[in-house]
């Protein structure tokens, strides 16, 4: 079953990625836990047709719970259906989407955690991240990947979170840009960056091989199965490749 929403604003968040703020036509709010994901429905020519295709792609919630407004952030690829749909959106235009859901929501606000990402693996951490910053009583510490300084996404946000809250530390690290800051594959930094490793929460979210990588080494780092979260279903997917 979906809902109605409609776009209410476009910004531009890097040169490849838009954040659309989406309000609920029938008032109703929205009630999620930070993290979880909707699902977008359309067809594939973008018209109510019985000859398109229906598409369905899932999209996490960057905002707080409680409201009838949704923000997304998608990245547009070239090649891809749901996110070049989307893209072409505009004010005004209506959208199908689910109720939100999933496996990543933040379990203890009173545990130290980290959250870390890559790409648009940033939205479900950055809504947890809020959460967290206003409900938590441990630390945070927030690593993101991704290729270049421009295409960081929500840098500003993470920034000022960073410097009024002295119980998050933020980390970046860049695959492919040489500058003053961590490069290479984020996760590959967390043992050395990270204080108390073994003994937090943590929260994965990335392509799906970037999550199982991530998964063996906090196993190798002796990182309890049962403190690292993702959505679950990345091993399945990187094994059918």
């Amino acid at each position: 079953m979906t809902r109605t929403v409609t776009v209410e604003s476009m910004d531009e968040l890097t040169p490849t990625v838009k954040q659309f703020r989406l309000v609920a036509t029938d008032g109703e709010v929205f009630e999620f836990d930070p993290g979880q994901h909707t699902q977008i429905h359309f067809t594939q020519d973008g018209e109510d047709s019985e000859d398109g295709e229906e598409v369905v792609r899932p999209y996490t919630a960057t905002n707080r719970p409680g409201t009838e407004q949704l923000t997304l952030a998608i990245r547009r690829y070239d090649d891809g259906t749901a996110s070049v749909w989307m893209h072409d959106r505009e004010r005004g235009d209506e959208i199908e989407l689910e109720d939100l859901d999933g496996n990543l929501y933040l379990r203890d606000a009173d545990e130290d955690v980290v959250f870390l990402s890559t790409g648009t693996g940033i939205t479900p951490m950055i809504a947890m991240l809020k959460q967290y910053v206003d409900e938590g009583t441990g630390h945070a510490h927030f690593l993101y990947g991704e290729k270049t300084q421009e295409d960081i996404i929500y840098r500003e946000t993470l920034d000022q979170l960073e410097a009024e809250n002295e119980n998050l530390t933020v980390t970046y690290s860049l695959s492919d840009e040489k500058w003053d800051g961590l490069t290479g594959h984020v996760q590959e930094h967390a043992p050395e960056v990270v204080d108390n490793l073994e003994e937090r929460n943590i929260y994965v979210c990335g392509v799906p091989q970037m999550v199982v990588d991530t998964k063996e080494l906090l196993d190798d780092e002796g990182v309890p199965e049962d403190h690292v979260f993702s959505e679950g279903w990345e091993g399945d997917d990187v094994s059918e490749e």
